[in-house]
């Protein structure tokens, strides 16, 4: 099946759709997670120690299943990508292993949360750029107008709500260069996982950044003995989740469904970290919210059901 075929399949409710959920129910705590955990460890530990430890997580995953491949009569062992695959998977890890939780956590002990739903608005659209740029995937006039009326409707929401306040500053350079790299990542990462598997593609790009996040978060482990342990379990939850098996869904779902339509149904997850952010950091949330998920939950229908 091609890929424009793929990406314009009819708007049942795929594997791809569901496992793309999944994922950004796990992506969706990430920042309210990481807000919590830079309040008590250094953010460059945070980001580089999340990925260290999923980085080992990885071996030992590719190496269970290399065993279980071998076993099956598979030689290879779909362990070793080639060499076109590992430059690709290099720019994988610099986008979601490196770029994003670095920028993201600097970002993050400057603003709140919610401040940074704003930017996390972009994503989904952005994501569909590079699915074009990079994939060649060409999503129909359709699928654009709806996701960008999803785009629309959280920018307004979250600055209406007040994720604006305070004006442009500093940590919104970093959640913009954090976007970009993600989307970068995402597209070249859901690209090469129709080819290794959504699994195998994190891991490979995991294990590949090792040597940058070893040394780096080593050299971050200062003061980890006064952090709390709500902020050890926030440290654990973007290390073994959103770092590690948060992708092994999401990556799925962007390899069955097409980068750019099944990237759209993150445009639910700044509402979905909205709320996340009242409950786990007490932040106000009215109905407002609740009208604006179902509208952008309607727009996202709609980029599923776009020919």
């Amino acid at each position: 099946m091609r890929v424009e075929d793929n990406v314009t399949a009819s708007g049942r409710v795929t594997a791809g759709v569901l496992l793309g959920a999944l994922g950004v129910l796990a992506f969706s705590l990430t920042l309210p997670v990481t807000r919590i955990s830079v309040a008590g460890l250094d953010p460059w530990f945070v980001a580089f120690g999340r990925a260290a430890v999923a980085g080992v997580l990885a071996i030992g995953y590719l190496v269970l299943s290399g065993r279980r491949a071998r076993g099956s009569g598979d030689a290879g062992g779909g362990l070793r990508p080639t060499a076109s695959q590992l430059r690709r998977l290099v720019v994988v890890a610099i986008g979601v292993v490196i770029g994003f939780p670095l920028f993201t956590s600097i970002a993050l002990s400057q603003a709140t949360a919610a401040h940074g739903a704003v930017v996390v608005a972009l994503l989904p659209a952005t994501t569909a750029v590079f699915a074009v740029v990079r994939g060649g995937e060409r999503p129909s006039p359709q699928f654009w107008y709806a996701a960008g009326a999803g785009f629309v409707a959280v920018l307004t929401f979250v600055a209406v709500s007040g994720g604006m306040a305070g004006g442009f500053h500093t940590a919104d350079l970093w959640f913009f260069a954090a976007v970009l790299v993600c989307a970068l990542g995402y597209a070249e990462g859901g690209a090469l996982a129709r080819d290794l598997g959504g699994a195998r593609t994190i891991c490979w790009a995991l294990v590949l950044a090792l040597p940058v996040t070893v040394p780096v978060a080593v050299i971050a482990a200062h003061g980890l003995g006064a952090a709390t342990g709500v902020e050890w379990l926030g440290f654990g939850y973007v290390a073994l989740i959103s770092q590690f098996l948060g992708f092994f869904a999401w990556y799925g779902g962007l390899a069955r469904g097409g980068v750019a339509r099944i990237g759209q149904v993150q445009a639910v997850q700044p509402v979905l970290t909205l709320v996340w952010s009242a409950v786990l950091l007490h932040e106000h949330v009215d109905v407002v919210t609740v009208a604006v998920a179902v509208v952008v939950l309607g727009c996202v229908v709609l980029t599923q059901r776009a020919r």
